[in-house]
């Protein structure tokens, strides 16, 4: 038993050493930059930060976490460093320095704490990215890797290049290997690394890739009497064109080059200092309020000598004209800027490609949605003449159905799936209706027939107001169309806009099979293209009439839905598509789908190019595009496609 106690004792004493090492030799090395480390500053803080990290000692990460967080205090009677938490009574709970464990506590009065400033916090975080790029946690690797990121600085590269061979995971390691490619652009030790590291970037089209390059590029507005010979110059500006005369006399002036122009409070001072007897200069000071006349008693003050001279126009030009401004790179090696130059320059023309190609696909997905919000109309309106402003409500009416379906299948999947076949049989069900009990009794009478949809269109608003409120309502896209798809940071669109784009996909190819494959729709085509003749063949206009107006509002129903998985669902909402609908239906073509195609197509483009010169004003957008439909129907009234038959002789 004795033997078993002695020999726990003893390596009990074996291992103490160690531990009581660590914390005298951390301690020891505070001790040596205590000052430092008490009132520390930016420009004295870097010595006892390099050595701390110079140790190796495990304890000094935590050591500098704590101290970038204010927590490190120093007891005053021995000069020891404690880690501490105030908690209140002047108290204070103390930690040892190395191992973090709690050794008690003690009044505050006898203790002075470190308070690292802004700058000195950024030394201590730049210090602590080298412990975390190597750390075994990958969060905090990549916690580094961020910081390095938002601020970057030239020390970091070598760290981070250390790290890069030993890293374990694959997205980080590509990740570090980046980011060494952009510190190396703008930090590398020589030209040829930096010149390399550039032409990486030429295929680059990230933020942080052109942020690199137009660093490297930065230039300053400089002035000389000539043009001097050992400094990076950009280009020659000249006055006039690249900057207006009056601002490269002020640059001459802040330069001392120049005298500075009187302004007019100065010139008035100076009259006001010089009245006598009534007079300044011999002019009455009733006359002064002419500014011609101020001018002439300022410049006879000047003649005069009592008040400096007028610069005028011929004084300021002179005074450019002899000298020579021009912008000067902050970098100084002209092949890195060249190199960067020519980067940019191919960055520059790779984003203005990916961004046409952007705006494209802006372009189709609102063609898209248009195409689905406009074809139900298409079809009743080519088929019947009918002109339906109700149709914008059939859309509302779709979105609500969906909403009032995920209340009960809470699955967006399935409720999705389940809401786009329901909206359809409801407004279809709505359409059919309508067409019975009002249209029917309109036809070939359109003043009236836009009256009465226009009436139903405010009626069914109040109904959808009255029964689901004014507020928005959601409708709540699968978790699956989250996000967006991206192909690079100038390039990507909504997964839900793809989603919307098949889908008008899917209903084009429907919609063609079931006029040209079944006989419904050879029955809808002999009607639209001459009615009398397919009711001498047998066919019955009236309830082709009827189906076709349920089939396009049915379709403006699963409009709805689609539109609402990214709109607001409001009772409002369908009339901000009616106008683009009509629109959609007169310029592709009345009564042809091939037609709601192109005018969809032609419409969504036009309206995207028109935003993209004023991104800022969709409302502007709205009104060049009418302007241009206007004058597209002027020299084209039966539209891109025109239909044969009834549609075009009417």
């Amino acid at each position: 038993m004795l033997r078993a106690l002695c020999l726990t004792l003893a390596l009990c004493l074996l291992a103490a050493p160690p531990a009581a090492d660590a914390q005298g030799e951390l301690q020891s090395l505070l001790q040596t930059h205590s000052e430092e480390i008490l009132d520390p500053s930016f420009r004295t803080v870097g010595t006892a930060v390099d050595d701390l990290v110079a140790s190796g000692l495990p304890a000094v990460a935590p050591f500098l976490t704590r101290w970038q967080d204010k927590e490190v205090w120093q007891r005053t009677s021995d000069g020891l460093f404690f880690f501490a938490e105030e908690t209140g009574d002047d108290q204070l709970t103390l930690y040892d320095i190395a191992s973090g464990d709690e050794v008690g506590t003690a009044p505050d009065d006898d203790f002075e704490q470190s308070k690292p400033n802004g700058g000195v916090r950024r030394v201590i975080g730049q210090a602590l990215v080298q412990f975390r790029l190597s750390s075994p946690d990958i969060s905090d690797r990549r916690q580094a890797v961020r910081s390095i990121e938002r601020n970057p600085d030239a020390d970091q590269l070598p760290v981070l290049r250390d790290t890069i061979e030993g890293e374990s995971d694959p997205s980080l390691k590509a990740r570090k290997e980046r980011l060494a490619t952009l510190l190396t652009a703008r930090f590398g030790e020589s030209t040829e690394d930096r010149i390399a590291a550039i032409e990486t970037l030429s295929d680059d089209l990230s933020i942080d890739a052109r942020a690199v390059l137009n660093q490297i590029l930065d230039t300053d507005a400089e002035v000389a009497q000539t043009l001097p010979d050992d400094v990076n110059v950009a280009r020659v500006l000249q006055p006039g064109t690249d900057m207006p005369l009056a601002e490269a006399y002020e640059t001459l002036v802040d330069e001392d080059l120049a005298p500075a122009r009187t302004s007019p409070s100065e010139i008035r001072a100076a009259l006001e200092a010089n009245i006598e007897d009534g007079r300044v200069a011999g002019i009455p000071t009733g006359q002064l309020g002419d500014p011609a006349r101020r001018h002439d008693a300022y410049a006879a003050l000047a003649e005069a000598g009592t008040v400096p001279p007028l610069v005028t126009e011929a004084d300021m030009e002179e005074a450019v004209a002899a000298h020579v401004f021009y912008a000067e790179y902050d970098e100084d090696d002209p092949a890195i800027t060249d190199a960067a130059e020519a980067a940019m320059s191919g960055v520059t023309t790779r984003v203005g490609v990916n961004q046409a190609f952007d705006l494209g696909l802006d372009a189709l997905s609102l063609a898209s949605i248009y195409f689905l919000a406009a074809i139900g109309l298409a079809i009743t309106f080519g088929v019947m003449g009918v002109i339906n402003m109700a149709h914008g409500e059939f859309i509302m009416m779709g979105a609500y159905t969906g909403f009032v379906v995920q209340q009960i299948v809470p699955d967006y999947t399935v409720s999705l799936l389940v809401a786009l076949p329901l909206a359809f049989a409801v407004t279809f069900g709505a359409g059919v209706l309508m067409e019975r009990l009002v249209i029917r009794w309109l036809y070939h009478r359109p003043l009236e027939t836009l009256l009465a949809t226009f009436g139903i269109s405010i009626a069914l608003q109040q109904l959808a107001k009255n029964i689901f409120g004014t507020q928005a309502r959601p409708l709540t896209s699968p978790g699956w169309l989250d996000g967006a798809w991206v192909l690079n940071d100038v390039v990507s669109i909504s997964y839900i806009r793809i989603a919307i784009f098949v889908l008008a996909l899917v209903f084009l190819a429907l919609l063609l099979f079931v006029l040209k494959r079944t006989r419904l729709g050879l029955e809808v085509r002999a009607v639209t293209q001459n009615p009398g003749m397919a009711a001498s063949m047998g066919i019955n206009p009236d309830k082709i009439n009827m189906l076709t107006f349920g089939l396009g509002s049915g379709i403006a129903g699963i409009a709805g839905v689609a539109i609402g998985l990214y709109a607001k669902v409001t009772s409002e909402m369908g009339q901000d598509y009616i106008v683009q609908s009509f629109m959609t239906v007169v310029v592709g073509g009345v009564g042809n789908v091939w037609g709601t195609l192109a005018g969809a197509t032609l419409i969504g483009g036009l309206q995207k190019q028109i935003e993209w010169f004023n991104p800022s004003n969709t409302l502007a957008a709205q009104t060049y595009m009418i302007l241009f439909i206007i004058l597209f129907i002027q020299f084209r009234p039966k539209g891109i496609v025109a239909l044969k038959g009834r549609a075009a002789g009417d």
